[in-house]
């Protein structure tokens, strides 16, 4: 086993936990809410899952004493949050509730320097929550998702260039890696305190650290089944940490 925490918890946050209007997206998200949870688990982490949506007030209260936090994939961030416009390309359902409850979790891990991974929909929440921008829709030829293919064959496979010297370099081993994604959106603007740490062939930003709290973010999926063996793993194994400022030139 990789770590041993008993007594220390790691709050798995998903934006909801039931989605019976679509049941193939719902199994698949088990899928991959399953695969983080159990790594996380393998490590010694005594976890803790909650959704979202129950409002802003229930999970900082769930999450008040959690030792870290996952932020996991899912529907697009409501435009309001990040000033951009409504009725825009490939937009999904929002989740108002779960948005600003995932918002305020972000701000306080990083106030409180809680070790914080996001994966997809997690990178964005961070990026929004320190107040970055998105770009809505990266548009049907995009690289970054299989478009017009049942649920369990959106993912899309793509290299991702890392920064020298980067936490996430460190992590994975190497200045390129491949990756699972299965997004329609992307940081725009980069939020106050964060640096790019990894960027998709195209240009558009694939993973954030932030400059001294302990927060690592991606926009791919690790705990994808079809993901190299071994990214969920370090990924997860990186919110047993500290705070250390960024020692590399962005």
């Amino acid at each position: 086993m990789s770590g041993q925490h008993p007594s220390r918890s790691l709050a798995v946050v998903e934006v909801i936990r039931f989605r019976g209007h679509d049941r193939a997206y719902h199994d698949y998200v088990q899928v991959l809410v399953g695969a983080a949870i159990a790594e996380a688990e393998r490590q010694g982490w005594a976890v803790i899952r909650l959704a979202a949506d129950q409002g802003e007030d229930a999970l900082l209260a769930r999450t008040e004493d959690a030792d870290a936090i996952l932020l996991m994939g899912g529907e697009d961030i409501a435009p309001a949050f990040y000033g951009g416009i409504a009725g825009y390309d490939g937009e999904s359902r929002h989740l108002e509730a779960a948005d600003a409850a995932q918002i305020a979790l972000a701000r306080r891990a990083i106030a409180r320097e809680t070790p914080l991974l996001g994966i997809c929909r997690g990178l964005q929440i961070v990026n929004v929550a320190l107040g970055g921008t998105l770009i809505q829709h990266l548009g049907e030829q995009s690289i970054h998702k299989n478009h017009g293919v049942p649920v369990r064959e959106v993912m899309a496979t793509h290299p991702v260039r890392l920064a020298a010297g980067s936490l996430v370099a460190g992590l994975l081993g190497g200045a390129t890696v491949d990756v699972q994604s299965a997004h329609h959106q992307a940081v725009d603007r980069v939020g106050a305190g964060l640096v790019v740490t990894g960027r998709a062939p195209d240009g558009h930003v694939e993973a954030v650290e932030h400059e001294s709290a302990p927060v690592l973010a991606v926009q791919w999926h690790p705990e994808d089944p079809g993901a190299p063996a071994g990214q969920l793993e370090a990924l997860i194994a990186s919110l047993d940490r500290v705070a250390t400022p960024l020692s590399f030139a962005a």
